[in-house]
Order: structure tokens, then C-alpha cells, then sequence
């Protein structure tokens, strides 16, 4: 990057093919069987594959970071081929990652995994004895995936009557909604074979709500086709004024920084308003507006800058800098949701539709409160998590996880000098964000551990490594 520039990289990465699907991986490894129908094997395999070694490394994190988004969860994946259904959504955030807003929009509204995770899968219309349309994904695509509960200014701030702020929608918008959420289902099942699970569901018009519908300020008169009335509500939604600041403070969260400054936000908005040449919701212009930031390319002292690594990206990071390799290409790292003996995440493993954690988290009584400042990371962040996060992260550094292992030979010629080692991996793996007090800690204990054999040195590799990856000035990087 530092050779090519930053410009350079990032053309670079977002033209890059995306290599072998998660669908293709699970296929061509023998998962897309029946022995498979009710359980995720292979879904674990082949999202560390991709993690941790695919080389459109750009594509991967904000995919990632759009999962956190548009969040579906194996946990609520109570579906037949359930494995390939997760192994799709992830392939559609992946296809969408650099596309535009509306398609990534439809693409997820339409697929099987978003609705049988929030209920549109089977909406029907009320049938007069008492069931009316199901209104969850009504709600949460509202709340979570387009506009958020209050109308916002272009930079993020919320808009306020009184010292209220104001709502962005409403019971009857949900209503409204939820009517025109109606009619879509499976498009061709099979027990047999999976691929009506990377198929967008089909829309049957028997069980479409035929009347009236009204949202978000739109009327819709009753009869009018349920395939034409989708397509106005994801318009509608998509071309929503919240949409630019609710999206990309978010995506900013993500990627940069807990707490962007109004302007930041205001920056990234105006780009999702317009890539430049009259286009709304380009992804590629809104990820590189992030990116390319002042305030992403310049350090800063200022109050609440940078943000909690959470602890995926603590160990791909890892994976990555040290060019860990699954040498019989099975990536069995597993599911590492246990907070007291891995890592307390696991993608697509989050315990609701609202994350891991919310992008509004506070830690209660903390300065950070006071100051006014968000923190969502830290909503995981606990005794347990800090404890299982440090014994877990020793084991994998010394010993890999699985079949997934680190190779430490090129540094190997530092071992025997514990200062230069430790500066060299301080600035690979912090940004030489650790200070003189962590610098003296570390290499002393480094210093004291045996150089004479391969082993030794190894070994002090991987401590070097396990100690810089504990500090607090790793974990909260700026």
C-alpha cells in the first residue's frame, strides 16, 4: 500500500474478483448433501477461509462490516439447508460490497436467510379470522437497515421538535409495510438439493395483501401488482434522506472510528447522496469516502477518536499478518462464540438482529458516558471476555487453531533482540501505538526468555506477539 499509495490500493482492491463463492467452497467440499439438511457444517470453514486469506482483503472486511449490518444469525436459522442458506447470504453481502445500496437492499430482502431470519419468508395476508401480515421485517428494515427511529440531519444529528427528537416512522408505516411484505416464499424448494437457497424467493400473488397500502408518505392503491409495490417500498426506503448518515455513520463505525465527528459523517452522506456523477447509494464511493477521510488518514488526540478492535478482527488480523496457511485447506477454526474459552464472537453468530452489539452502546458508569461517547464493542467487553480472549489467543499464537497455523520464519532473524523485535511487531500489529511503559514491560519479559535454539526463538516471537495483542493500547485502536 505504502508503495502503490492509497488511491492505488483501493482501485486495486475493489476491481479484484472475489474468488471461489462460500456456496462453490461448500459444494466442491462435499457439504451440499443431504447428512447436511439441519446443521451448519462447513459454514465456519469456509468464512475463516475467506477471512483470513482470500486476497480481495478489502471486499472481505467491509463485507464483514456489512454483516453487522444486515444482520442474519445461524442461531435463527431454523430452516431446512440451513448451512447453504448462510453460505448464500454471505456470497450476496460479498456480490453487493462495492455495488449500490438499493440492489445490496433487495438482494437481502429477497433472500431466504433475511426471511426466514425476520419472518417474510410465508407472509401472508390476513385471512379475516384473526392472522394479520407479520410485521418484523417491516420493522427491523426500517430501524436497522435504511432510515433508524429518528429523523436525521445530513450530518447524523438527530432532528428534534421541542427538545424531542422526532420519529422517522410510524406504527401505521409498519402496518403499511408489512402488507406489502406479503405473498413471498421459497422458490422451489427441494430436500434433495439445495439451490432454492440461492435463489431470491418467488412472490405469489394468492397470498398478497390486495388492498390499500399506505407508508412513509406513499399511497398505493388496492390491486396493484405485489412484485411493482416491493420495488416502490425498497425505493422509497433507499431514497430515504436518513439513509446516507444512518448507513454511513455506521459503516464508518465499523471501519474507523466509534464516535466520527458531524462533519466526517457529513462527508460520507454527501457521498452516498452522490458518488459524483449524479448516482445514489454507490458503495464503492461511500467505502472510499470512509477510507480516505481526514479523519481516518490522520492521527488524533481528540476524545472518543478510533474505536475497541473487536475480537474477530483481533484474530484475523493475526491470521493474516503472520500468513497463517490451512494446509489441508479445511479453515477449522470453528465456531469461537464461547466468551470464557475463545474469542465471545463468531461471525454471522450474533445472539439478535441487533448485532453483537448496538452502534448507540454506552458502558454505564464509565467516563465514557460522561463524556457523551458511544462505545459499541464494548458491549461485549467483560471479565470473561477479556480472561477467554488472552488464554485463547496464547494457545492459537504458539500453537495455530486447528489445522491453522502462523508462520514465524521471517522473523526469526529479530528473535535475538527483543527491543527491535518488539518495534518491528508494534508497528505491524498497532500502529506503534504502544508506548514506552508497554515497550519496557515487553521486552523485558522477552529479554528474559532463552535465544539459543530455534524453539527459544520461536517462542519468543509468539510472546512478543501474545503480550502486544493483550495491551490496552492494542485493543483500543486510534
Amino acid at each position: 500500500m505504502q508503495s502503490k499509495g492509497f488511491e492505488a490500493w483501493l482501485n486495486e482492491q475493489m476491481a479484484m474478483p472475489r474468488g471461489q463463492s462460500h456456496w462453490d467452497w461448500m459444494v466442491a467440499n462435499g457439504y451440499a448433501v443431504s447428512t447436511n439438511l439441519f446443521n451448519f457444517s462447513g459454514v465456519d470453514n469456509t468464512i475463516w477461509r475467506k477471512l483470513m486469506s482470500s486476497p480481495d482483503v478489502l471486499r472481505q472486511r467491509v463485507a464483514f462490516a456489512l454483516s453487522e449490518i444486515f444482520v442474519i444469525s445461524m442461531d435463527g436459522l431454523p430452516v431446512s439447508w440451513r448451512g447453504m442458506v448462510a453460505a448464500n447470504y454471505l456470497d450476496i453481502l460479498e456480490a453487493h460490497a462495492f455495488g449500490n445500496y438499493r440492489q445490496l437492499l433487495e438482494a437481502v430482502t429477497l433472500s431466504v436467510g433475511m426471511g426466514v431470519y425476520l419472518n417474510m419468508r410465508g407472509n401472508q395476508k390476513a385471512d379475516g379470522k384473526g392472522r394479520e401480515p407479520d410485521e418484523n421485517y417491516a420493522r427491523e428494515v426500517m430501524q436497522l437497515l435504511t432510515i433508524g427511529l429518528h429523523k436525521l440531519n445530513p450530518d447524523g444529528s438527530v432532528q428534534t421538535v421541542n427538545g424531542a427528537p422526532v420519529d422517522s416512522y410510524t406504527q401505521d408505516d409498519i402496518r403499511g409495510l408489512a402488507r406489502v411484505f406479503t405473498g413471498w416464499d421459497y422458490d422451489r424448494p427441494s430436500a434433495s438439493v439445495p439451490d432454492h437457497a440461492a435463489r431470491p424467493m418467488a412472490f405469489s400473488a394468492s397470498r398478497h395483501s390486495p388492498e390499500a397500502k399506505s407508508f412513509l408518505g406513499v399511497n398505493l392503491p388496492a390491486g396493484t401488482d405485489g412484485v411493482g409495490e416491493l420495488g416502490i417500498a425498497l425505493d422509497t426506503l433507499a431514497n430515504h434522506p436518513n439513509v446516507g448518515p444512518f448507513i454511513g455513520r455506521q459503516l464508518i463505525q465499523r471501519l474507523v472510528s466509534s464516535n466520527p465527528s458531524l462533519a466526517y459523517v457529513s462527508r460520507v452522506a454527501a457521498a452516498f447522496a452522490n458518488n459524483g456523477q449524479g448516482v445514489r447509494g454507490d458503495l464503492t464511493a461511500v467505502v472510499r469516502a470512509v477510507l480516505m477521510d481526514v479523519e481516518a488518514r490522520t492521527p488524533s488526540t481528540q476524545p472518543g477518536s478510533g474505536k475497541l478492535r473487536e475480537p474477530i478482527l483481533r484474530l484475523v488480523q493475526w491470521a493474516r499478518t503472520f500468513n497463517a496457511s490451512s494446509p489441508l485447506g479445511q479453515w477449522n477454526v470453528g465456531n469461537t462464540s464461547s466468551a470464557s474459552t475463545r474469542l465471545g464472537q463468531s461471525p454471522l453468530r450474533s445472539p439478535s438482529v441487533f448485532n453483537f452489539f448496538r452502534p448507540g452502546y454506552v458502558p454505564p458508569g464509565t467516563p465514557l458516558g460522561s463524556a457523551g461517547l458511544v462505545a459499541p464493542e464494548f458491549q461485549i467487553t467483560n471479565e470473561s471476555t477479556v480472561v477467554g480472549y488472552a488464554n485463547w489467543m496464547r494457545t492459537v499464537i504458539g500453537n495455530g487453531v486447528g489445522e491453522v497455523k502462523a508462520d514465524y520464519t521471517p522473523w526469526l532473524p529479530l528473535a535475538g533482540d527483543a527491543p527491535a523485535l518488539f518495534d518491528a511487531l508494534n508497528s505491524l500489529l498497532a500502529a506503534g501505538q504502544l508506548g514506552a511503559v508497554s515497550r519496557a514491560t515487553v521486552t523485558a519479559a522477552v529479554a528474559s526468555m532463552p535465544v539459543s535454539t530455534e524453539v527459544n526463538r520461536i517462542n519468543r516471537i509468539c510472546a512478543t506477539v501474545w503480550l502486544i495483542m493483550c495491551s490496552p493500547e492494542y485493543l483500543a485502536q486510534k
